[in-house]
């Protein structure tokens, strides 16, 4: 089995959701004994946003630029990962009321027409063979369901929509949320959110 661990956050060791990622793929690794892990670090070596010139690229166009080339490799590597791996985690902090733009370059170069996703007669259509996907998020307020600002959020919605979106419709949240209401709240955030890691079973 292999496992894809992506993280996204620009905090390094001060990050609550590379803490609660790292915590899941341990968990993952007890669970599933041999369970390979690639891990890549967004935050450390991101893909660029998307150009006129990548879109020509994929189009046919000659690529003499050496930039844009790695570049469409490392796209292209992203893909094989994702299509290679049975498990996913996500290390995904909310910033700006949504995800980090690293994390949304990522989605960039798997969500492809043909390769992840096609449209039929009834409408888009997931091509992902079913996965596990764990994803570590973090907030520094509080947006679930029935909160003050709800409306605010574009962080976990997005997420699983996405991912829904190319047949990965297996989806466990683990949440710390209100991270920057003070030490306590942060602290009770953080223990939640190791429970519920502690308490996954497959």
């Amino acid at each position: 089995m292999q496992l894809l661990h992506i993280d996204s956050s620009v905090l390094g060791a001060n990050s609550a959701s590379r803490a609660l990622s790292a915590q899941i793929v341990e968990r993952q690794r007890a669970l599933h004994p041999g369970l390979q892990v690639v891990h890549r670090d967004l935050a450390a070596d991101s893909a660029l946003h998307l150009s006129p010139a990548h879109l020509a690229a994929w189009q046919g166009a000659a690529v003499d630029d050496a930039v844009l080339g790695a570049d469409l490799k490392k796209g292209g590597g992203y893909l094989e990962e994702l299509m290679a791996s049975d498990i996913l985690v996500i290390g995904a902090p909310m910033y700006n009321f949504s995800i980090p733009s690293q994390l949304k370059a990522w989605i960039d170069r798997v969500v492809v027409a043909g390769k992840t996703f096609r449209y039929g007669a009834s409408g888009p259509e997931g091509l992902l063979s079913p996965k596990k996907v764990f994803i570590a998020s973090s907030r520094g307020s509080v947006y679930a369901p029935g909160s003050a600002a709800a409306a605010l959020e574009h962080h976990e919605s997005y997420l699983t929509g996405v991912l829904g979106f190319i047949g990965l419709k297996d989806i466990t949240v683990v949440r710390a949320e209100g991270l920057g209401l003070g030490p306590d709240a942060r602290a009770a955030a953080m223990q939640s959110a190791r429970k519920t890691i502690e308490a996954i079973a497959a």
